[in-house]
Protein backbone atom coordinates (compact mmCIF):
# COMPACT_ATOMS: atom_id res chain seq x y z
CA UNK A 1 0.00 0.00 0.00
CA UNK A 2 1.39 3.40 -0.97
CA UNK A 3 1.64 6.39 1.38
CA UNK A 4 -1.38 8.64 1.67
CA UNK A 5 -1.14 11.52 -0.82
CA UNK A 6 -3.54 13.98 0.80
CA UNK A 7 -3.20 17.76 0.84
CA UNK A 8 -5.60 19.66 3.07
CA UNK A 9 -6.12 23.30 2.05
CA UNK A 10 -7.59 25.69 4.61
CA UNK A 11 -8.38 29.38 4.48
CA UNK A 12 -10.97 32.00 5.19
CA UNK A 13 -13.74 33.17 2.86
CA UNK A 14 -12.32 34.55 -0.40
CA UNK A 15 -8.78 33.70 0.72
CA UNK A 16 -7.90 32.01 -2.56
CA UNK A 17 -7.98 28.49 -1.14
CA UNK A 18 -10.10 26.99 -3.92
CA UNK A 19 -7.95 28.58 -6.64
CA UNK A 20 -4.83 27.25 -4.91
CA UNK A 21 -6.34 23.75 -4.61
CA UNK A 22 -7.36 23.83 -8.28
CA UNK A 23 -3.81 24.86 -9.18
CA UNK A 24 -2.42 21.92 -7.17
CA UNK A 25 -4.78 19.53 -8.94
CA UNK A 26 -3.99 20.96 -12.38
CA UNK A 27 -0.23 20.93 -11.79
CA UNK A 28 -0.36 17.29 -10.69
CA UNK A 29 -0.38 16.28 -14.36
CA UNK A 30 -3.00 13.65 -13.48
CA UNK A 31 -6.59 13.32 -14.64
CA UNK A 32 -8.76 15.27 -12.17
CA UNK A 33 -12.17 14.59 -10.70
CA UNK A 34 -13.69 17.60 -8.98
CA UNK A 35 -16.04 16.53 -6.18
CA UNK A 36 -18.42 19.40 -5.44
CA UNK A 37 -20.25 19.28 -2.12
CA UNK A 38 -22.67 22.20 -2.50
CA UNK A 39 -26.28 21.13 -2.26
CA UNK A 40 -28.54 22.39 -5.01
CA UNK A 41 -30.23 25.52 -3.81
CA UNK A 42 -33.24 27.63 -4.62
CA UNK A 43 -31.31 30.75 -3.55
CA UNK A 44 -30.32 32.83 -6.60
CA UNK A 45 -27.02 33.90 -5.02
CA UNK A 46 -25.99 30.30 -4.27
CA UNK A 47 -27.07 29.13 -7.72
CA UNK A 48 -24.90 31.92 -9.21
CA UNK A 49 -21.91 30.75 -7.12
CA UNK A 50 -22.37 27.15 -8.28
CA UNK A 51 -22.67 28.28 -11.91
CA UNK A 52 -19.51 30.37 -11.57
CA UNK A 53 -17.57 27.45 -10.07
CA UNK A 54 -18.77 25.08 -12.81
CA UNK A 55 -17.71 27.53 -15.53
CA UNK A 56 -14.28 28.17 -14.01
CA UNK A 57 -13.20 24.50 -13.97
CA UNK A 58 -11.23 23.08 -16.89
CA UNK A 59 -13.57 21.36 -19.33
CA UNK A 60 -11.53 18.14 -19.29
CA UNK A 61 -11.99 17.66 -15.53
CA UNK A 62 -14.70 15.25 -14.52
CA UNK A 63 -17.15 16.78 -12.04
CA UNK A 64 -19.15 14.84 -9.51
CA UNK A 65 -21.72 16.76 -7.46
CA UNK A 66 -22.45 14.92 -4.25
CA UNK A 67 -24.76 15.43 -1.34
CA UNK A 68 -24.19 13.75 1.96
CA UNK A 69 -22.41 10.73 0.49
CA UNK A 70 -18.96 12.27 0.12
CA UNK A 71 -17.38 9.08 1.44
CA UNK A 72 -19.09 6.91 -1.16
CA UNK A 73 -18.12 9.34 -3.92
CA UNK A 74 -14.47 9.27 -2.82
CA UNK A 75 -14.45 5.46 -2.81
CA UNK A 76 -15.92 5.53 -6.30
CA UNK A 77 -13.51 8.00 -7.96
CA UNK A 78 -10.18 7.76 -6.10
CA UNK A 79 -7.62 5.59 -7.86
CA UNK A 80 -3.92 5.42 -8.54
CA UNK A 81 -2.74 7.84 -11.21
CA UNK A 82 -5.67 10.17 -10.57
CA UNK A 83 -6.28 13.38 -8.58
CA UNK A 84 -9.50 14.04 -6.68
CA UNK A 85 -10.28 17.59 -5.55
CA UNK A 86 -13.00 17.98 -2.91
CA UNK A 87 -14.42 21.49 -2.59
CA UNK A 88 -15.47 21.92 0.19
CA UNK A 89 -16.01 20.43 3.66
CA UNK A 90 -18.04 23.37 5.05
CA UNK A 91 -20.74 22.87 2.42
CA UNK A 92 -20.73 19.12 3.09
CA UNK A 93 -21.28 19.86 6.80
CA UNK A 94 -24.05 22.35 5.94
CA UNK A 95 -25.81 19.61 3.97
CA UNK A 96 -25.85 17.51 7.13
CA UNK A 97 -26.74 20.18 9.68
CA UNK A 98 -28.83 22.56 7.56
CA UNK A 99 -30.09 20.71 4.49
CA UNK A 100 -32.35 22.43 1.97
CA UNK A 101 -36.00 22.43 3.05
CA UNK A 102 -36.89 19.72 0.58
CA UNK A 103 -34.18 17.28 1.73
CA UNK A 104 -35.90 13.96 2.46
CA UNK A 105 -33.68 13.09 5.45
CA UNK A 106 -33.82 16.47 7.21
CA UNK A 107 -31.19 17.63 9.70
CA UNK A 108 -28.76 14.99 10.92
CA UNK A 109 -28.56 13.95 14.53
CA UNK A 110 -25.26 14.16 16.35
CA UNK A 111 -24.84 10.41 15.98
CA UNK A 112 -25.46 10.49 12.23
CA UNK A 113 -22.94 13.30 11.78
CA UNK A 114 -20.33 11.62 13.98
CA UNK A 115 -20.77 8.39 11.99
CA UNK A 116 -20.32 10.33 8.72
CA UNK A 117 -17.10 11.93 9.99
CA UNK A 118 -15.75 8.58 11.21
CA UNK A 119 -16.56 6.97 7.87
CA UNK A 120 -14.88 9.82 5.99
CA UNK A 121 -11.74 9.60 8.15
CA UNK A 122 -11.44 5.84 7.73
CA UNK A 123 -11.95 6.16 3.97
CA UNK A 124 -9.46 9.02 3.57
CA UNK A 125 -6.77 7.03 5.39
CA UNK A 126 -6.89 4.33 2.74
CA UNK A 127 -7.61 6.12 -0.54
CA UNK A 128 -5.35 5.59 -3.53
CA UNK A 129 -4.21 8.42 -5.80
CA UNK A 130 -3.77 12.10 -4.99
CA UNK A 131 -6.45 13.81 -2.90
CA UNK A 132 -6.83 17.56 -2.33
CA UNK A 133 -9.50 18.69 0.14
CA UNK A 134 -10.61 22.30 0.71
CA UNK A 135 -12.13 23.66 3.90
CA UNK A 136 -12.74 26.98 5.62
CA UNK A 137 -10.94 27.96 8.78
CA UNK A 138 -13.73 29.73 10.63
CA UNK A 139 -12.48 29.41 14.18
CA UNK A 140 -10.41 32.60 14.19
CA UNK A 141 -13.32 34.97 14.79
CA UNK A 142 -15.79 35.71 17.52
CA UNK A 143 -17.87 33.03 19.22
CA UNK A 144 -21.20 32.85 17.37
CA UNK A 145 -24.34 33.80 19.29
CA UNK A 146 -26.81 31.25 17.91
CA UNK A 147 -26.94 27.59 18.93
CA UNK A 148 -26.90 26.23 15.37
CA UNK A 149 -24.07 28.55 14.33
CA UNK A 150 -22.01 27.53 17.37
CA UNK A 151 -22.62 23.86 16.55
CA UNK A 152 -21.58 24.48 12.94
CA UNK A 153 -18.34 26.20 13.98
CA UNK A 154 -17.61 23.48 16.55
CA UNK A 155 -18.29 20.62 14.15
CA UNK A 156 -16.28 22.17 11.33
CA UNK A 157 -13.39 22.79 13.70
CA UNK A 158 -13.42 19.16 14.83
CA UNK A 159 -13.73 17.94 11.23
CA UNK A 160 -10.81 20.13 10.14
CA UNK A 161 -8.69 18.78 12.99
CA UNK A 162 -9.52 15.21 12.01
CA UNK A 163 -8.61 15.72 8.35
CA UNK A 164 -5.47 17.72 9.21
CA UNK A 165 -4.27 14.91 11.48
CA UNK A 166 -4.55 12.46 8.55
CA UNK A 167 -3.08 14.72 5.87
CA UNK A 168 0.67 14.61 5.28
CA UNK A 169 0.41 18.15 3.83
CA UNK A 170 -1.69 21.03 5.18
CA UNK A 171 -1.67 24.47 3.59
CA UNK A 172 -3.27 27.64 4.97
CA UNK A 173 -4.13 30.26 2.35
CA UNK A 174 -4.27 33.96 3.24
CA UNK A 175 -4.85 36.64 0.57
CA UNK A 176 -4.02 34.08 -2.11
CA UNK A 177 -0.73 33.12 -0.49
CA UNK A 178 -0.36 29.50 0.65
CA UNK A 179 1.60 28.82 3.80
CA UNK A 180 2.86 25.38 4.80
CA UNK A 181 1.35 24.31 8.11
CA UNK A 182 2.36 20.65 7.86
CA UNK A 183 4.59 18.72 5.48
Amino acid sequence: MSALDLTFVLGGARSGKSAFAERLAGESGLPVTYVATAALSDEPEMRARITHHRASRPAHWQTLEVGRDLTGALREVARDGHCVLVDCLPLWLAGWLCPPDNHPEGCASGTQWNDAVESLALTLASLPGRIVIVSNEIGLGVIPMGTLTRRYVDELGRLNQRVAALAPKVRFVVAGLPMAVKG
